[in-house]
């Protein structure tokens, strides 16, 4: 498929993605870290899923979003190795949010989410405006 046939699908993944960003903001400064760190994550998740659709590749999980943004973007140097690191920790933070039991997301470390969850949500999007 080609990227016109996915418009829809990446319009609205970018514009989730920067919903999850305003919300992570949101819930940051309620104090709902962990919470926090998983819509940073997602921010960065629906903004990569858009990249990848529009070069015509099509992921459902996790797994595979990560991985073709590295193969893709990362190793290939469309994008800076920093991108695929803070995607890597924004992953493993999210799952501490989400799944951690009685280890819970610090605020410094949720602040940190939302800053890098913003960075990329903003590169991905300008190098999918080019």
């Amino acid at each position: 498929m080609s990227q016109h046939e996915f418009a829809e699908e990446i319009k609205a993944n970018i514009e989730r993605a920067k919903q999850a960003v305003g919300a992570a903001k949101k819930l940051s400064d309620e104090g709902y870290y962990d919470f926090c760190a998983a819509r940073a994550y997602y921010a960065v998740f629906y903004a990569a899923t858009a990249l990848l659709l529009s070069n015509g590749l099509e992921f459902r999980k996790h797994s595979g979003v990560i991985a073709a943004i590295h193969k893709n973007f990362i190793k290939t140097g469309v994008l800076p190795k920093q991108i695929g690191k803070d995607l890597n920790w924004l992953f493993e933070i999210r799952s501490v949010g989400d799944y951690g039991m009685t280890i819970h997301v610090p605020q410094e470390e949720a602040h940190s989410a939302i800053e890098a969850a913003e960075n990329i949500v903003n590169v991905l999007v300008e190098l999918l405006d080019k």
